[in-house]
This record gives structure tokens, C-alpha cells and sequence, in this order.
């Protein structure tokens, strides 16, 4: 689901107390503060670490703070060779450094090293057993390999260490939903998306919704979704698949219309778009969708009974 990145900020700006800092003190260098900054985007704090780095002014925690952070910035862009090379510097530099540990762990989760990403947050765990993040990379892990129950543990204890921490509501509730434990994922994805609405947590919950039957209530949440991410292809087609189930295909049409745009290569909008116009006699628009969707699936096989039907199979 979704493994976080850990940045040093509030670490390392305490981590030095100086009672005459130099004039050129790390705390005062625009490269050092971007490095650190909690809102830097990735490249600019890739950026800004090397220029710390490269400066030579730093050294011990403060210097492996930097291969941490650039390490970080990396990995956002998916540079995950050279921010492993930079996270393994970190971890030489500080063996005790629980958040290059976890970061590394996410590298690896990236590069689907399971064991490895384990390993690295068991060791962030062993240095510091209260580091919420590092359970829910680690119940993440779990979640990849299929253990849904050590998932379900870890992701608890990451709740239980930081009530706050959204995304491990996110991902206990996707545990949830895949026991069939409707209930309780709705609850958790209901408080992920009072403490950071997205998304995601508003496709997950009305996924459950659509398992359970309720589907004014997943038509709902979907529309969320369009709401905070109209650009998103992903709210327009689930919306449309409800509309489709309640029996209104033009609204359906309409959501499909908007998901094609935002995402032309996904068959099973054309699929569905193309039911829909059949519905409603629209054959030759019928035809033209079920067609593109058998271009980009040609085995699909609700397109090609639906195009038989037509006389154009």
C-alpha cells in the first residue's frame, strides 16, 4: 500500500548545541536548511545534500543526516541504485541511525527485496521500538509477502505509537478489507480520511461499500475522489461502474467520458462505456468502444460476446 520516508530535520536541528556558533554554522547554510526541509521537492533537496556533502563541512551524524536526506530525495525519483549507495554511507557513518535504516528498508521495499526492507526495519525497531513509521513500512512488507497477520500486528503497534499517522490507518484498513472484515476497514479508512483526506482512502472505503452492497454510499466516496483529484482517472471510472449498477447509464457514459480522458489505456472503461451506449442503443458507439478495448485486451470476453451481438465480432 504505502511505505513513508523519513527526514531528519527534527533530528539533526537538535542534535548540535553550540554556545558560539561560527558564523558559517550548518543551522545558518540555506544548502544545509533546504537539505533537511520537511516541504523540499526531491530534486532540490537532492540538490542541496550533495552541495552539503561536497562543502566537506560536516561531519558524524550531521554528515550522515545528508547521505540520509539525499538518499530520500533519490528514492522519491526513483533513483533507487544511488539512494542505497547513499543510505548504506549513512548507516556507515551512524550505526544507530534508526531512520536511514528505514528509509533503506524502502529502497528495498521498491526494488521488492522483502527480506531485506524487513531486516532494515527490524533493526530501526531494535534502536528505537516506539518509531511508528518504521511499523508500517514493516506491515507493509508483510502486507507484499502476503502475512496479513504480522501486517495487522505491525500496523497496530505503528497506530498505537503515533494515533496521528494516517497512512497506517490506510494500510490497517486494506489488511482489513482483505480479511473480509468490512467493518473494521471502513472504520480505519473513515479516520485516515479525517486526519488527511485522499484519494485513496476515499477509493478504498468505497470499495468496501461496493463489496457490501451500499452502493450510494461507494458512489459517494468516488466522487470524492473526482472532487479532490479531477485529473484522476481512477474517481470518474469507479463512479461510473456505480451509476452503471444503479441502472443510469448516461451518468455512467459521463464518468467513463472523463476517466478516458485522464486515462485512455484502460480497458475496462472502454469495456464499460461501450455496454453502457449498447444500453441505450447507441450501436455504433457500442461497437467503437468494445472495439478499442479488444485492440488494447483482445481476450476480454464480455467486449467480444457484446461485439457478436452486434454483428461485428
Amino acid at each position: 500500500m504505502r511505505i513513508l520516508a523519513c527526514l531528519t530535520a527534527a533530528l539533526l536541528g537538535a542534535a548540535l548545541t553550540l554556545p558560539h556558533p561560527p558564523t558559517a554554522a550548518a543551522a545558518d547554510d540555506p544548502s544545509w536548511q533546504t537539505c533537511i526541509g520537511q516541504t523540499t521537492a526531491p530534486g532540490d533537496r537532492v540538490t542541496a545534500c550533495t552541495a552539503v556533502i561536497d562543502g566537506k563541512t560536516e561531519t558524524g551524524k550531521r554528515l550522515a543526516g545528508a547521505y540520509c536526506n539525499r538518499g530520500h530525495g533519490l528514492t522519491e525519483k526513483r533513483e533507487l541504485d544511488a539512494a542505497l549507495a547513499d543510505l548504506n554511507e549513512a548507516i556507515k557513518l551512524n550505526p544507530d541511525f534508526a531512520c536511514a535504516y528505514t528509509n533503506r528498508g524502502r529502497v528495498y521495499g521498491f526494488k521488492n527485496d522483502l527480506d531485506h526492507a524487513i531486516a532494515d526495519y527490524d533493526e530501526a525497531i531494535r534502536i528505537d521500538p516506539g518509531f511508528a513509521m518504521a511499523y508500517n513500512n514493516r506491515g507493509d512488507a508483510w502486507i507484499n509477502k502476503g502475512d496479513l497477520d504480522r501486517a495487522l500486528a505491525d500496523l497496530s503497534l505503528a497506530i498505537k505509537y503515533n494515533p496521528q499517522l494516517s497512512t497506517a490507518y490506510g494500510n490497517r484498513g486494506f489488511v482489513y478489507y482483505r480479511k473480509r472484515d468490512a467493518a473494521h476497514a471502513i472504520a480505519d479508512f473513515t479516520t485516515e480520511i479525517k486526519l488527511e483526506p485522499n484519494v485513496l482512502a476515499y477509493i478504498n472505503r468505497g470499495n468496501v461499500y461496493r463489496d457490501a452492497e451500499q452502493l450510494d454510499r461507494a458512489a459517494a466516496d468516488y466522487g470524492e475522489a473526482v472532487k479532490l483529484a479531477p485529473t484522476d482517472a481512477r474517481g470518474w471510472r469507479n463512479r461510473g461502474l456505480m451509476r452503471l449498477f444503479q441502472g443510469d447509464n448516461k451518468g455512467g457514459i459521463a464518468d467513463y467520458d472523463k476517466a478516458l480522458q485522464y486515462d485512455p489505456a484502460d480497458v475496462y472503461s472502454w469495456n464499460n462505456r461501450g455496454q453502457a451506449k449498447l444500453r441505450l442503443g447507441d450501436k455504433k458507439g457500442a461497437a467503437a468502444d468494445l472495439r478499442k478495448a479488444l485492440e488494447l485486451q483482445p481476450d476480454l470476453k464480455t467486449a467480444k460476446e457484446a461485439l457478436a451481438r452486434l454483428g461485428g465480432g
